[in-house]
């Protein structure tokens, strides 16, 4: 009776076969097909192998019969992902730092299953994850899940916002503050994923780190707060200007550069901003800024290819903090 059933289902099997097998440098000739299909108790000849291919063609899979005397046979070639695109998505997931490496490993797993045996062996040949940085906050892929379910829904959440302390332990902050907020975006930035959302407290937009929020929930039946606020955000803008996403008072400053920085300007600011050529050697641009250690501490690291020009209340905090800095090595 079982091998019955499993004839049934040849197709479905056969097709299996085919997705696991088989590439275009590792093709199945008939016997192959035949033979694989026997591991599963399903005998076949090759006339229905014929015609099996045929149907399954006929359904749509792109099944492609290489003719060569040596290595030829049938492979599928119409993948969902080509296996230049699997390898970005693999290498994305290793250099996601919101993602454990629990879950980095799952999800890699899973993409591997979208190419063939063959294929996915060149995909965990370039599988790194050990050595990369990972947050250690495992249940962030359902914090993720939650916040897009708030966001579709329009609804608040809840959480509590954690810390490292000196144990090597996330902990929370604020002696367990609950946060109460509306959440409006996700974004990533400097590989970590955050939360763009209002807080009613303050009515102001604030941002928080995905991985260091816990015990989020879900406020069933609220309406989100803000939407005046987020009419025209510009969550690219929001990112760009808030270095290290720490946030700081806004401020309009204006900043000189060497030529040379540009690239690294357009790269931190985005291409939009307005750039004023000030002599052969030098050009300035006027961008707004969340003045913090974050920002000042990518300025120093320009060295002398940039400065602030204006205003003068910023370029004094600027002193301010390089002084403080320099301080601590006299």
């Amino acid at each position: 009776m079982a091998r019955t059933a499993n004839q049934k289902t040849k197709l479905l099997y056969l097709l299996k076969i085919l997705t696991e097998q088989s590439d275009e440098e590792h093709c199945m000739n008939t016997q192959a097909l035949i033979d694989a299909l026997a591991a599963y108790g399903i005998s076949a000849e090759r006339k229905s192998i014929y015609d099996d291919i045929a149907q399954l063609t006929d359904f749509g899979y792109d099944i492609v019969l290489n003719k060569a005397k040596a290595g030829g046979g049938y492979y599928l070639a119409g993948r969902e992902f080509e296996l230049a695109e699997l390898k970005l998505l693999v290498e994305t997931v290793q250099a996601s730092r919101f993602l454990t490496l629990k879950k980095s490993r799952e999800l890699i797993a899973k993409i591997e299953k979208l190419a063939s045996r063959a294929q996915a062996g060149q995909l965990q040949r370039q599988v790194y994850v050990a050595n990369r940085i990972k947050t250690a906050n495992e249940s962030i892929y359902y914090t993720v899940d939650d916040i897009h379910r708030a966001i579709q829904n329009n609804e608040q959440i809840t959480f509590q916002y954690l810390e490292w302390n000196l144990d090597k332990e996330l902990v929370p902050r604020k002696d367990g503050k609950i946060y109460r907020i509306s959440p409006w975006a996700l974004t990533c930035k400097d590989e970590n994923y955050y939360l763009i959302a209002h807080d009613a407290e303050s009515d102001s937009i604030k941002h928080f780190r995905v991985d260091k929020m816990g015990h989020v929930r879900v406020l069933a039946g609220t309406a989100r707060e803000g939407a005046a606020l987020f009419e025209r955000f510009d969550i690219a803008a929001y990112a760009n200007k808030t270095f290290g996403m720490f946030g700081g008072r806004e401020e309009m400053v204006t900043l000189e550069f060497e030529n040379r920085l540009i690239g690294v300007v357009l790269d931190r600011f985005g291409q939009e901003i307005s750039v004023r050529k000030k002599d052969p050697a030098h050009f300035a641009v006027r961008v707004q800024v969340a003045l913090s250690g974050q920002f000042y501490g990518w300025l120093t690291g320009l060295g002398e290819g940039a400065k602030v020009t204006a205003p003068a209340a910023v370029a004094e905090a600027y002193r301010d903090y390089l002084a403080r800095v320099l301080g601590q090595y006299t």
